[in-house]
């Protein structure tokens, strides 16, 4: 079994390679590079291979070739987003078009004037979300409530190379749970709190629901603390399509009761797979994410 242990794959020589290629050879140039790259981890994570082709295979019912070529394309389609990102970051924004279904949802979420929670997925990009944000008047601070612990070195890199800063603010769970205490100050300036609700860390609470027809535990962190703050949740994703285009998704959570943190996680779910199934290749969690594989 191989849990998620609150970190991601990547390397700041990656990063360094990567702003190499944009800056020289340009974004569409570069994602020629993820050819080799993919090919190594399809060739060589053997792990991360078997938890990738149990999510093709048995959750998503594809045949055993297509399941095969899925794992490659995945791995291709990561990098691509890593590479979007990093280009966006180094000031290349104007070269990506994007549509936004559901911007008047956090609008009007930011009218009411108490703040509101976005609950996302390690789904497409939505770290790049800030970016778009800007160019549709939706000036808002959004604070990332996280207990991923990826190595600082990288996301210190970025922002040196960085022509913007992010405007992200992050709010980290601590064991004394004082987060809860930042979580209420920043909804109080009405300004956003966005969750990611799709991988649950080893040794934390959790909820469980049903995933593609499997039973799967998820953090019951962001289902706790969104279900009884009593402000507006809504699911945010920022989808990759074709060639250097996004498409942004924004839904309001609809007939949940305040506190019923199970029928949140059910919302959330259900929202989720259908992306998921939209999206398939966009979902990168690369462990046992069902606790199915011996």
């Amino acid at each position: 079994m191989n849990k998620w242990k609150g970190k991601s794959k990547g390397t700041i020589l990656g990063y360094k390679i990567f702003v190499w290629c944009i800056r020289n050879i340009g974004i569409r140039s570069s994602y020629a590079v993820l050819y080799f790259v993919a090919s190594y981890y399809f060739l060589f994570l053997k792990k991360s291979n078997r938890y990738i082709f149990y999510y093709f295979r048995k959750r998503l019912k594809y045949d055993f070739w297509r399941s095969q070529r899925s794992i490659f394309r995945s791995y291709f389609v990561f990098g691509k987003v890593l590479i979007d990102k990093t280009a966006i970051s180094v000031g290349l924004r104007s070269r990506f078009t994007y549509e936004f279904d559901g911007i008047e949802n956090l609008k009007n979420l930011l009218n009411e004037k108490k703040g509101g929670v976005l609950i996302s997925a390690h789904i497409g990009n939505f770290e790049i979300a800030e970016h778009f944000f800007a160019d549709i008047d939706f000036d808002c601070q959004i604070n990332l409530v996280t207990t991923d612990q990826e190595v600082t070195v990288i996301k210190e890199y970025l922002d040196s190379v960085a022509v913007k800063k992010s405007n992200i603010k992050f709010i980290y769970v601590k064991e004394d749970m004082s987060h809860i205490f930042d979580i209420n100050q920043a909804l109080s300036n009405n300004e956003l709190i966005c969750f990611t609700g799709d991988r649950y860390f080893e040794g934390s609470k959790y909820l469980e629901a049903d995933l593609l027809g499997k039973r799967a535990k998820f953090p019951a962190g962001p289902f706790l603390i969104a279900s009884r703050l009593g402000v507006p949740v809504v699911y945010v994703y920022v989808m990759k399509e074709k060639n250097l285009h996004y498409h942004l998704f924004a839904r309001v959570v609809q007939n949940v009761k305040k506190r019923d943190a199970q029928g949140l996680l059910n919302s959330y779910v259900q929202n989720l797979e259908s992306m998921i199934k939209k999206y398939p290749l966009q979902w990168f969690n690369y462990f046992d994410f069902w606790d199915d594989i011996d």
